[in-house]
């Protein structure tokens, strides 16, 4: 005669192979780590040829015919700039063994890439508004917010450098309109050169 609690167990399913649960665990663990791990591809020589870039162009803004040239300028350097940032990461990275996929890289993106397209947006409501006089403060605030952001998973001088693009913004915002071209020189130029040569320096790359 079979026993109710025979029976019972007879039902039940087999408990999970230990190998499995260690399996799954050391996979648990691994995507936490690589969620907590922090950002550490950020170029530091491609700030400083992001910043020798600012300077040439605040050279050639400096002499612009008029407001539409002087942005046209602007713009053309900050897409050369981006693309230098995206190159140099991705170098790094390489040389790293590392993806730029990996679960930080996604990270540090999706942190930075809204208030970059945010700037974008103001960028052409000032335009269409005529207000060109805020353009410099705007992005370097807009800016050194997205780097902030995408800092915060990064080495600690990349949060750094946002938060010192933030003052400069906010420094560009109070002062007269007629220093906007000195700001943007200042911090698109000098800043990413002074902070690439401390991530060079301390970080590598």
């Amino acid at each position: 005669m079979n026993s109710p609690i025979r029976k019972l167990h007879s039902r039940q399913e087999p408990p999970l192979a230990l190998h499995d649960r260690a399996m799954d665990n050391l996979q648990y663990i691994r995507e936490t780590m690589e969620r907590s791990e922090a950002f550490t591809h950020v170029s530091g020589a491609g700030s400083v040829l992001m910043g020798l870039v600012a300077l040439a162009a605040a050279a050639l803004a400096s002499v612009a015919a008029d407001a539409t040239e002087w942005i046209t300028i602007w713009l053309v350097a900050a897409g050369m700039s981006f693309g230098i940032a995206a190159l140099s990461i991705v170098r790094k990275s390489r040389s790293e063994g590392i993806s730029i996929l990996s679960g930080p890289a996604r990270t540090f993106a999706w942190s930075a890439i809204p208030p970059l397209a945010a700037g974008g947006v103001l960028t052409l409501a000032l335009v269409r508004g005529g207000a060109l006089d805020l353009l410099p403060g705007m992005w370097l605030l807009v800016y050194g917010t997205g780097v902030v952001t995408g800092g915060a998973h990064s080495v600690r001088p990349v949060p750094a450098m946002g938060a010192a693009f933030m003052l400069a913004g906010l420094g560009a915002l109070l002062t007269p309109a007629a220093w906007g071209q000195v700001w943007m020189a200042a911090g698109f130029g000098g800043l990413h050169v002074l902070f690439g040569a401390v991530i060079w320096r301390k970080h590598g790359g």
